[in-house]
């Protein structure tokens, strides 16, 4: 089959590549611009371009999809695939192929549509989630869904482990699904829909008087973006891991226990892996073993 694909970040390269190996002609790759991926550097491309680039595929990095209509409409495809682009598609970019397009989206819809569906998933406590094969329309997430697969929620997962998991499984799924879309009726949507609206840095700001198991999803949602953090004497400590201590020490929360924990309002947090600024992530022993202060926080 030939066809357009449109996706950017690096949870996107194993569909594209499993496409590729499974026979498919991708005619075209769609991306986001090439941008600076770090303080000071260069611009680079995306994974997805890259990806491309190494196999021989064409790449158009629009500010806007809405530029490429004629690029997609020229391309000899008779489908698009969508994996975490970046941008909204305009109807008339909709209608551009004789198949429409299909997106792989990460949840099982429609809990969590838009932009952030396995961190939000992993924030409200969620057992599962899983993955969609969905026909694209002009809402967000809102088309009818051809396959989807359901995976557990481990207690200790990060979003950076469960994505890899859902990337893995949601790859099969549309190399599995994606030759049969054409003779198949999408179910629509039903139950309550959810939102999962972008992540911002500031919300990732631990409060240590939150419970316990509250702090611990947010460092795991926050793993490895845009990552969980707390003041530690003026600067910006990443907390990367944690555990949960099994006795409530006697401390206010925020403050450092003889245990080597941080306190919250029901327990002890343990410092499993943390990031100062500028520096290289490293355990926190090693770190409270040169932090002179008694807090974190405020």
């Amino acid at each position: 089959m030939r066809l357009v694909y449109l996706g950017t970040p690096a949870e996107a390269v194993p569909p594209l590549t499993a496409l590729v190996e499974a026979g498919h002609e991708v005619a075209l790759v769609v991306t986001q611009p090439d941008r600076r991926r770090g303080r000071g550097g260069p611009s680079a491309p995306s994974p997805v371009k890259q990806a491309a680039i190494e196999l021989g595929i064409s790449v158009v990095t629009p500010q806007r999809s809405a530029e490429i209509i004629d690029d997609i409409r020229g391309s000899g495809a008779v489908m698009g695939v969508v994996v975490a682009f970046g941008q909204l598609l305009p109807p008339e970019l909709l209608e551009a192929l004789p198949m429409g397009f299909v997106n792989l989206h990460f949840s099982l819809l429609p809990r969590w549509r838009g932009a952030a569906p396995v961190e939000r998933a992993i924030l409200a406590g969620d057992a599962e989630t899983g993955v969609c094969l969905m026909r694209m329309d002009e809402g967000l997430d809102t088309g009818g869904v051809f396959a989807s697969a359901r995976l557990s929620i481990d207690e200790q997962e990060t979003a950076g482990q469960l994505m890899e998991r859902l990337v893995d499984v949601g790859t099969q799924l549309l190399v599995k699904n994606i030759v049969g879309v054409s003779a198949s009726t999408p179910l629509p949507q039903t139950g309550e829909a959810t939102y999962a609206r972008k992540l911002t840095v500031e919300e990732f700001a631990i409060d240590w008087a939150r419970p316990c198991d509250e702090i611990a999803r947010l460092v795991r949602a926050g793993n490895p973006r845009p990552g969980a953090w707390t003041n530690a004497d003026g600067r910006r400590l990443k907390v990367l891991r944690v555990h949960q201590v099994a006795s409530a020490p006697e401390a206010s929360p925020g403050e450092l226990t003889g245990e080597g924990a941080v306190a919250a309002v029901d327990g002890g947090i343990y410092l499993d892996e943390v990031q100062p600024e500028g520096k290289a992530p490293m355990t926190g022993a090693a770190w409270l073993a040169g932090f002179r202060g008694r807090a974190l926080g405020g």
